[in-house]
């Protein structure tokens, strides 16, 4: 199999970058283009029906996250690797990223001479960074990952996905009317959420919730010590 091209799709809503990134990449023995969309609903189709070796995806997608495709992705094709080309290098894109599944994350304009070595990399199972991000991210994210998984066994996983969001959202301090407007759901329902996830933790106050999605790394504790 060593000899066999990696196959690779594109999801990216600018067909012009798209064109560019088919250019680069044929000029590359290992690699062969087998698709590409514009949008996240058409990438993740397109990803079941190709099932490439490798998907390079835009973090910003017209109908949605990249991040949230990835994670998609990843879900149903488990040997598919994903690298993540954004024009955001914050190290929250960048640990949601790799946290979604992401095994590179490029910045667009560094592209050029970066993607064949991240899409090298990636397969051969290696975790990627452009240079020109602080390379502590990965550490950072590395030890998120760890603490994702104590959590399941501190009971975090009782919590439904929804309920796992409006902690968070609860912890780092937002109000109830500033949740409802982030998840598109009325404040009633962030109330509801709220008790739910007092009852299953066993919590009764704020500072109680704070003090556990802290001791989980699930918020920035230095935003509470200001």
């Amino acid at each position: 199999m060593g000899g066999e091209k990696k196959t690779i799709l594109i999801v990216d809503d600018h067909p012009f970058f798209r064109e560019g990134l088919k250019s680069l990449l044929a000029r590359h023995p290992g690699f062969e283009v087998i698709g590409e969309a514009g949008n996240g609903d058409e990438g993740l189709r397109k990803a079941r029906e190709l099932m490439p070796d490798l998907v390079v995806m835009d973090i910003s997608l017209p109908d949605g996250s990249g991040i949230e495709v990835t994670r998609n992705i990843r879900g149903i094709l488990h040997e598919t690797r994903v690298v993540i080309l954004s024009m955001h290098s914050k190290i929250d894109y960048i640990t949601k990223a790799f946290q979604a599944g992401a095994t590179g994350y490029i910045v667009k304009e560094s592209a050029t001479e970066t993607l064949s070595e991240c899409l090298e990399a990636v397969s051969k199972g290696e975790r990627f960074m452009d240079s020109s991000l602080h390379h502590k991210v990965v550490e950072n994210v590395m030890k998120s990952r760890e603490q994702e998984a104590k959590i399941t066994d501190a009971g975090y996983n009782i919590l439904t996905r929804r309920e796992q969001q409006v902690m968070r959202l609860l912890a780092d301090g937002l109000p109830t009317k500033e949740i409802a407007e982030k998840l598109f759901i009325s404040p009633k329902t962030v109330k509801n959420h709220r008790s739910n996830i007092m009852s299953k933790l066993d919590l009764h106050t704020t500072v109680e919730l704070v003090r556990y999605a802290a001791k989980f790394g699930l918020i920035d504790v230095t935003l509470w010590q200001k």
